[in-house]
């Protein structure tokens, strides 16, 4: 028994100091961001304060939404900073019992995984929510005032983040199936058609309810599944010989 217990411990004590590193880590983002919630707030607004008409601004409904709201802005912001660094800390941990073979594509799949995300949120930032505001303010009824509550808004672009960031990660998933065998890249070019349609009802669900939004999520999410496929024949060994192989028999 007590040579089970003490690796188990050890395993314990390695996971309480990966986590506390990488809580440390955001705290260390936090306490900057924290100090220039309102400067943050202001740019994280910027889309929309642009395209509001002239004499109208935000509003808070709430009595501490002028503090909570920055505040939770400033939260989230400090884990995306930090991301890299959490990432570490579970790598850290995860990788003493993986084989070479795993490390050596895990690390460029962690690595990838994190830019794509990244590049998913930038995208939302500054190309859609632009065009979404200005699609969405421009039918406001005359005689309406357009003047968004901030913590609305802080919801509202917080959920089209990480419905973008998601979607860019389209190519990591294709990679892990094609990886372990669950599927192969001409299964799932034979399905592509399905997969088209699939990504506007996914943009139908996870954006707001106007048609600009969802072909701005729907086409990349496509264009990104047909860049993972030729990712995962191109890194997965064998697909390539696999498939040259059932073309041939295909033909006889």
């Amino acid at each position: 028994m007590s040579g089970t217990e003490q690796p188990l411990m050890a395993h314990l004590l390695e996971l309480r100091n990966r986590v506390v590193r990488a809580l440390l880590g955001v705290l260390i983002c936090l306490i900057p961001l924290v100090i220039f919630a309102k400067d943050l707030y202001s740019v994280f607004a910027a889309p929309l304060l642009a395209l509001m008409p002239e004499g109208t601004h935000m509003i808070a409904t709430e009595v501490a939404s002028p503090f909570l709201t920055p505040v939770k802005l400033s939260a989230v912001c400090a884990l995306f900073v930090a991301m890299p660094w959490v990432l570490y800390q579970i790598w850290a941990f995860v990788a003493p019992g993986l084989y070479q073979n795993e490390r050596r594509f895990a690390l460029p799949l962690l690595a990838s995984s994190t830019l794509l995300f990244y590049i998913g949120i930038a995208f939302a930032y500054f190309l859609v929510l632009p065009t979404v505001f200005k699609f969405t303010i421009s039918f406001a009824p005359e005689g309406v005032a357009v003047m968004t509550d901030i913590g609305k808004y802080l919801d509202f672009a917080l959920g089209l983040f990480l419905a973008f960031g998601l979607a860019f990660e389209t190519p990591v998933a294709i990679v892990l199936l094609v990886r372990t065998g669950f599927v192969t890249p001409a299964k799932l070019a034979s399905v592509r058609d399905y997969v088209f349609v699939g990504a506007f009802v996914l943009g139908a669900i996870f954006t707001p309810p106007d048609v600009v939004s969802q072909f701005m999520l729907a086409i990349p999410m496509y264009l990104l599944y047909e860049l993972g496929i030729l990712v995962a024949r191109w890194t997965t060994p064998g697909v390539r010989e696999v498939e040259a192989q059932q073309a041939q028999n295909a033909k006889i």
